[in-house]
């Protein structure tokens, strides 16, 4: 901290310091941990193609040995993710296309799903109160709900005109190890 400290001295050239002075140190360790697999799908808004993003994903646990436990959650958050996107990112009788991503290191497996629909961010939505009964709970919320219960981080970006929905599970915790 002292180098930093003497840096803003010589860039202050003697100036009379006038207000308070804060100062923020990064650092930042990159993980170059190799890709065990990186492998990717497209697909079109026809939710007819569900079981061949089914397949996609199962093929993914299957060449990284996950457990039939852990290969069915990926499947059902996956599957989530994309019928809701198939379903209302692009305008009724329009053709849209939807890629699906996966990238696996030792410890985190993503799947990264890119469209060019309606900019929509669902980890905003409001939360489903599943305290309420089916007949007195709104429609909506409990797709990300379902799928934030079963990856362990999700995170919403639109770059470049396009929503970019990235699903993250660690395949080191003790709860993937156990299936």
């Amino acid at each position: 901290m002292g180098c930093q400290y003497e840096a803003s001295k010589r860039f202050a050239n003697g100036a009379q310091q006038s207000d308070d002075l804060t100062m923020l140190g990064v650092h930042y360790h990159r993980q170059d941990e190799a890709l065990a697999l990186e492998d990717g799908i497209s697909l079109t808004n026809d939710v007819k193609q569900v079981p061949e993003l089914n397949q996609f994903v199962k093929s993914v646990a299957d060449r990284l040995n996950l457990g039939s436990s852990i290969s069915s959650q990926l499947m059902l958050a996956v599957e989530e993710a994309v019928v809701n996107v198939m379903s209302y990112a692009y305008p009724l009788g329009t053709q849209g296309d939807i890629a699906v991503e996966a990238k696996a290191t030792k410890q985190w497996l993503k799947f990264i799903i890119t469209d060019q629909g309606k900019a929509f961010d669902p980890t905003m939505n409001n939360k489903a109160d599943i305290t309420l009964s089916a007949e007195d709970r709104p429609i909506g919320g409990l797709g990300i709900l379902l799928v934030q219960q079963l990856m362990d981080t999700i995170n919403y970006e639109r770059i470049d005109g396009k929503n970019v929905l990235t699903l993250k599970k660690n395949l080191q915790s003790d709860n993937n190890n156990n299936n």
